[in-house]
């Protein structure tokens, strides 16, 4: 997978992307956002392994575990259609978050500061997390009936699919009835 953002078709989604890591590295100096010290990292380890996952989005979005942005920012560029909820209890990557949509110009996105046990918004037919080590089903009352987990990086899933995507890793997908 190529560090850059070519990746990316040019236009609005590449711009917004690209003020994203701009954000986030400015930040990451002050706050522990990642272990990235530069934008080919953070492109490789926080934007890269999401792009094509936008595909398997449905409906109103729900991030859990917000923290960096990843996946959630991401996937609402990719998305501008969808409604993102962003998830995030630390109140300094929570107000990271604020920042980064608004520096990116995200009308599709809010940012709480909020748990998946405490949240008592409107559910999601999407809830999505990164590594954040929640089992799926814990995630279930975020969830419409009929609703999907989508899972990047962490343990396998029981009962998930694994769909490969465009940098060669691959999201695990778990939906319920």
């Amino acid at each position: 997978m190529s560090s850059d953002l070519s990746t990316i078709p040019e236009g609005a989604a590449r711009e917004k992307i690209d003020r994203y890591l701009d954000c986030l590295l400015r930040w990451s100096r002050s706050i522990n956002l990642t272990g990235a010290g530069t934008r080919e990292s953070a492109f490789d380890t926080l934007v890269a392994p999401v792009l094509g996952a936008e595909k398997l989005l449905q409906g109103h979005v729900i991030d859990v575990g917000s923290g960096n942005g990843s996946p959630g920012l991401i996937l609402a560029v990719l998305r501008p259609d969808l409604r993102f909820t962003l998830l995030e209890p630390r109140a300094k990557r929570w107000a990271f978050l604020r920042e980064a949509a608004r520096e990116m110009g995200l009308g599709n996105t809010n940012a709480l500061r909020d748990r998946s046990e405490t949240y008592r918004g409107e559910q999601a037919m999407t809830v999505t997390m990164r590594a954040v080590g929640l089992d799926a089903t814990r995630l279930r009352p975020l969830l419409s009936p009929g609703g999907c987990v989508l899972v990047f990086g962490g343990p396998d899933l029981a009962a998930a699919e694994a769909h490969p995507l465009l940098s060669g890793s691959r999201v695990q997908r778990r939906c319920f009835t």
